[in-house]
């Protein structure tokens, strides 16, 4: 049965990202060419206030919460891999040694290693995270709108 793609395994392509979108939005052009020419430089110019909008909601984010950014060393807390070997005799134990000495209960390391891991972090970073896309979001739709 061939190996087929999926979303825990995405499929690694040579394209550089998003280069789906180029194409769909490099034909739409085409098109908007082809059907009205006159429509194209209204066009760039859209595509170019959106894009500063974005830009500038950014960096309106960036100032006024100059401390409050999403940072990615908050997902380090929720990817901490510990190699750790169970073979039968620490089974019959009851704990697993460490290659640092330590003796850890068995019916812990199903705990994340004696704790339950503090996701304050996380949850702050997605909090910053969709504070900002809602800024960006803001900034893209009154420029959207009014201009």
């Amino acid at each position: 049965m061939p190996r087929t793609a999926s979303a825990q395994s995405p499929r690694k392509s040579k394209l550089p990202r998003m280069t789906s979108w180029w194409l769909i939005a490099t034909v739409l052009s085409l098109a908007v060419f082809l059907i009205a020419p006159q429509q194209l430089p209204v066009s760039l110019y859209k595509l170019n206030l959106i894009s500063l909008a974005a830009l500038a909601g950014y960096w309106i984010d960036r100032a006024v919460f100059p401390y409050a950014r999403p940072q990615v060393s908050a997902l380090r807390d929720l990817d901490t891999d510990y190699e750790l070997e169970l073979t039968e005799e620490e089974s019959t134990q009851g704990f697993v040694k460490t290659d640092d000495g330590r003796e850890i209960p068995i019916e812990c390391i199903a705990e994340g290693l004696c704790g339950p891991i503090d996701p304050t972090r996380v949850y702050f970073m997605l909090g910053c995270m969709l504070r900002r896309a809602l800024i960006m979001a803001a900034a893209i739709l009154a420029i959207s709108l009014g201009g």
